[in-house]
């Protein structure tokens, strides 16, 4: 069972009741982000890359610190390029599940994975997509307690699933709009469309005059 046309309302529901989380950007200004999760991958992410770099798109990338040990040059070539880079967890476990000790060392060890491989030291990566999307009230005390800054999402295509390249198109378009922050996969699950979708994808929504932007540009209208 496919969960996408539930995204939406799921979204409309959490939204209000935890605005310590990014879930969107500025509604008056056509600017969107394209995130990618799961990453990096040794072959999509590279897939990935070229399609952004053809589009000259600034994107950022949640990762998983298990995938940036096993493909670190990968990750570097991310870094390199200047995408915001984010934390998603070392393996990908549902944080709820986590004890306070198990879920710092999972975040302390992703940004350590990321400092070898890209030299970004961990005041530069704080921020956090939770797997599966899946946090309690809990995990945001522990989230500012510990310095980190939690990101959400407000188009969730469910690519992960592979319903289809253009079944994933039609669902970002249909739900995009000013501010929106969209999320990919680069990773085993939906990774290997990744690169195709984002072909058709980014030329649609800059016919349509929107501006790619990273997390960060999010977060400081935000904060503003």
């Amino acid at each position: 069972m496919q969960f996408a046309p539930l995204f939406p309302l799921i979204y409309r529901i959490l939204q209000p009741s935890f605005s310590q989380c990014l879930w969107h950007g500025d509604r008056y200004s056509k600017t969107i982000a394209l995130t990618f999760d799961d990453g990096p991958h040794p072959q999509y992410t590279p897939q990935v890359l070229k399609v952004l770099d053809r589009y000259n798109i600034t994107a950022s990338f949640f990762w998983l610190g298990a995938c940036v040990n096993r493909a670190p040059d990968v990750a570097k070539a991310v870094s390199t390029r200047h995408h915001w880079i984010g934390l998603h967890g070392y393996d990908h476990r549902s944080f709820p599940l986590l004890s306070p000790d198990q879920l710092k060392e999972s975040l302390e060890k992703t940004q350590t994975a990321i400092y070898n491989s890209c030299n970004l030291l961990p005041t530069q990566v704080r921020d956090v997509r939770p797997p599966n999307g899946l946090f309690t009230p809990k995990t945001l005390q522990l989230f500012q307690q510990w310095n980190y800054r939690p990101v959400m999402w407000s188009v969730v295509p469910e690519d992960w699933v592979r319903p289809g390249i253009n079944t994933v198109v039609q669902r970002v378009l249909q739900q995009v709009q000013n501010g929106s922050l969209i999320v990919l996969h680069d990773g085993v699950c939906g990774g290997q469309d990744a690169a195709a979708t984002i072909e058709i994808l980014i030329p649609q929504l800059l016919q349509q005059g929107y501006q790619f932007v990273t997390v960060e540009s999010l977060w400081q209208h935000q904060l503003s």
